[in-house]
């Protein structure tokens, strides 16, 4: 077995967790060693929409990680090559007691000025495929931005490696971590802060951990779509009234009870499979479709054709998008921590787990790296 020299951080697992603690950490001329079991970050970074979504984070301190990690995004897709673009975002909607709780939102927000509520006239300046019909207004926020998620986690330990000479092992599963020795089935390496950032496979390195938590899994249902020979972008990324029950900030608004209580009334599989439905475009053109929210241990690999129809036909209420080619499916799988928005461990002195960021790691993953560095949230 080889022993290699000593590193100030080690990180296991490539996704944007991950990264983003390589780079917080290789800013403060740290040497920085990261380690993928795959060939490449194939987990739940690379299966979303892209998004970067403030207006999905509460007041306070996610709200405040979350405009943190926009800033950073923005600087390093600048420096990286990385296709971006801040398109905003529009809540749509169709029902009255939707748009109640949006300006309720809005009053509860007074000091937001990234906000405006519009009329269904003023929508066509912001998007150019939302469907007019029934439409009572749009909440539009200037806040969320786009990346492709599949370039970015590609491209970003190629920027890593060659502005901060990070190094990077892919294929090199970590099989046991000991305090500051990390160990594959034929190596050994030194770091004086290991960093565990693997997703849900992190219940093999640390079990004890994962059963001692109220940690869950998530599974999801994405597609991806194209309208053939248009590459038109849309402009805002969309979602309607299934979303203001999805995201905690939208928890305060009185009238929300009586949305999700529609909702159960209308179709209680919105429920059971945890559904609700955004649409974000890549530069390509091409669609990012979902998504679903499906809660348990076991998690079977197999996609339910039942939820795919339901995400189209919800997507088809909000948009005139009858033509579109559905050209991937695919479903991912992230940590969840009833409760929180995240989780930090010390399992050992020398070593922290982040994990459960909940399906918003690319939203909040380098505001949530900035403050374990500098303001010792651990």
């Amino acid at each position: 077995m080889k022993r290699s020299s000593q590193y100030d951080v080690a990180v296991v697992g490539a996704g944007i967790v991950g990264l983003s603690i390589a780079y917080t950490a290789a800013q403060q001329n740290k040497r920085v060693i990261v380690f993928e079991k795959n060939p490449k970050a194939a987990g739940a970074s690379v299966r979303n929409f892209g998004m970067l979504w403030p207006i999905g984070q509460p007041h306070g301190g996610n709200r405040n990680r979350a405009l943190a990690s926009r800033a950073i995004w923005k600087k390093i897709t600048t420096e990286a090559g990385i296709w971006m673009v801040e398109n905003g975002s529009l809540h749509l909607a169709y029902h009255d007691d939707e748009m109640q709780v949006l300006e309720e939102f809005v009053q509860s927000e007074s000091d937001n000025k990234s906000l405006n509520l519009i009329t269904p006239k003023e929508v066509d300046q912001y998007n150019s495929i939302v469907k007019k019909e029934g439409l009572k207004g749009a909440l539009w926020s200037d806040t969320e931005m786009l990346v492709d998620p599949r370039e970015a986690i590609e491209k970003l330990p190629e920027f890593l490696q060659k502005k901060y000479k990070v190094e990077f092992h892919f294929g090199t599963a970590i099989t046991h971590v000991d305090g500051k020795y990390l160990y594959s089935f034929d190596n050994q390496w030194i770091a004086k802060e290991v960093y565990v950032c693997s997703g849900s496979d992190f219940e093999i390195l640390y079990p004890d951990v994962f059963k001692n938590t109220e940690i869950t899994k998530c599974k999801l249902q994405m597609m991806r779509g194209e309208i053939p020979n248009e590459k038109k972008h849309m402009g805002a990324s969309l979602c309607a009234g299934l979303t203001l029950r999805h995201y905690a900030s939208f928890a305060q608004c009185p009238t929300l009870k009586e949305v999700v209580a529609r909702y159960d009334k209308e179709n209680i599989l919105y429920k059971k499979y945890g559904i609700h439905v955004l649409l974000s475009q890549n530069g390509n053109g091409e669609f990012s479709i979902g998504d679903s929210h499906e809660y348990g241990w076991e998690m079977m690999p197999f996609d339910k054709t039942e939820i795919n129809e339901l995400i189209l036909n919800y997507l088809h209420s909000f948009t005139n998008l009858q033509n579109i080619k559905i050209t991937e499916r695919w479903n991912g799988v992230y940590p969840k921590l009833s409760g929180q928005s995240f989780l930090i461990e010390k399992p050992q002195p020398e070593v922290t787990i982040v994990n459960a960021l909940g399906g918003a790691g690319m939203t909040l993953s380098f505001g949530l790296a900035a403050e374990i560095f500098t303001k010792n949230l651990v």
